[in-house]
């Protein structure tokens, strides 16, 4: 019970900052009013109980630390903590404190300075979006950091990213980070999920297990097992609309209001915005080492794989190879069907090869009916004449264009490190030089480099 007088009571209760006194074991004695607007507890509920208590975790420490040094005869004017209020939010609090020796009690004066923080936090974040815009290596890298910059904000332990593709109306979740599921598949935007809602209408949407909007009233999910609470808002940028950033909790210790779903709209521009530009970027990247007609890796991009797998390779002492392509008497199916079915073979024709190759190999066209294969990691010279029949066998299949059935067959020649060239250049002359060779005994075939040919 508090030891003071009623005038003084009456006169703090008024105080929009809250007086707490607390005892040398840490309890609160007394606790003025105002507590109830900062903590979210009345008066009667904390009387009583330790302090420590409503603190937050990770600041328990420093905060006995101080309380230490002030019942030791240290005032501290200016100490910031965070309280975890009676909902479960985060209250920053700032304290003015000092020790009464003659009573025994700690005298302590609270202002909630949330609001502040919270403004101070939300131009930190726009801060961060802009700087890992610029940053970050690819999408997957922004959408981490963007993850770590709504962390600091709010809650955000299931955290995930749907992006619209226009061009097939579905929503894929790039990156979706969530406590009890993976990564969903791509769904019809029209699919009628949560987050084709938000991305449809173009509004923030947060429900709640309580209230006007529920989960139970509104439960078809769509990514991630039917959660308490769903937070999600569009991002759109000049370009249009991209898709959505949605949090989500499965835990009553978690909740979503009102003001973090304001809060994740304000930052929802500055995000969509870095997501727009590392998508132009990747768009003009790929565009600079991509082949136009068969999106497969150009001589720039292959050359760069290759010195990195000669690289890995030399440090490993493992095997290598290159495999040069060309198709035979291509020219003919041009001059007889014309240069867009040509074009639409050789879209074709780099399709068939990378169905023969494993993920972990780099398929690129070199130019006009030239196309190359990087093996990386094959134990022998033998195996990277294997896999070269393979794709000679399904390149002799026949290809059907619009109505018409085309065959074709390839030259194939087959270079391996170290055994026939220890360079990038070198090895690709030594491929090209066995291709070459087998064009000359009649086509159709494969053909492994001599060392007595490379430079």
């Amino acid at each position: 019970m508090s030891t003071l007088p009623a005038r003084f009571e009456n006169v703090l209760d008024l105080l929009l900052d809250a007086v707490c006194l607390v005892d040398v074991e840490g309890r609160f004695v007394y606790i003025s009013a105002a507590c109830q607007r900062i903590f979210g507890y009345a008066p009667e509920e904390l009387v009583g109980g330790r302090m420590i208590e409503l603190v937050h975790p990770d600041d328990r420490a420093r905060t006995l630390d101080a309380a230490a040094a002030i019942m030791a005869g240290a005032p501290n004017p200016h100490f910031e903590n965070r309280y975890v209020r009676k909902d479960g939010h985060v209250a920053h609090i700032m304290w003015s404190a000092r020790w009464s020796a003659d009573d025994g009690l700690r005298i302590a004066v609270a202002r909630d300075i949330t609001a502040l923080k919270r403004a101070e936090s939300v131009q930190s974040a726009l801060l961060a979006i802009s700087e890992a815009a610029h940053t970050a290596a690819d999408l997957l890298e922004l959408f981490h950091d963007i993850h770590v910059i709504i962390g600091g904000l709010l809650p955000a332990r299931n955290f995930f990213v749907a992006l619209v593709d226009a061009e097939n109306d579905t929503l894929s979740f790039p990156y979706f980070v969530d406590e009890h599921d993976n990564a969903p598949q791509p769904i019809k935007l029209d699919s009628g999920s949560l987050s084709a809602r938000v991305i449809r209408s173009g509004a923030a949407l947060l429900l709640t297990s309580s209230g006007a909007g529920t989960m139970r009233e509104n439960g078809n999910v769509g990514a991630g097992a039917p959660s308490l609470d769903w937070l999600g808002v569009p991002l759109i940028a000049r370009s249009g609309m991209l898709g959505a950033l949605v949090v989500q909790s499965y835990s009553g210790d978690t909740r979503y209001t009102d003001a973090d779903k304001q809060l994740l709209q304000f930052v929802s521009t500055q995000i969509a915005a870095a997501i727009e530009r590392k998508q132009t970027e990747t768009r003009l990247r790929h565009i600079a080492q991509h082949d136009a007609l068969t999106h497969l890796p150009n001589r720039k991009l292959f050359d760069d794989r290759l010195q990195a797998a000669l690289a890995r390779a030399r440090h490993d002492h493992a095997c290598l190879a290159v495999l040069y392509i060309d198709l035979d008497h291509f020219k003919q199916i041009n001059d007889n069907l014309g240069h867009a079915a040509g074009d639409r073979l050789l879209h074709e024709v780099g399709r068939r090869i990378s169905g023969c190759a494993r993920e972990s190999d780099t398929v690129g066209r070199m130019g006009g009916d030239e196309f190359v294969v990087l093996l990386t990691g094959i134990k022998q010279a033998a195996h990277a004449l294997l896999v070269a029949e393979k794709i000679r066998a399904a390149l002799q299949q026949p290809f059907a264009l619009d109505e018409q059935r085309v065959s074709t067959v390839a030259s194939i020649g087959v270079a391996t490190y170290p055994e026939h060239a220890d360079a990038g250049q070198a090895l690709v002359r030594a491929a090209d030089h066995a291709m070459y060779r087998a064009k000359k005994f009649g086509g159709n075939r494969c053909w492994m480099a001599m060392a007595e040919l490379v430079e």
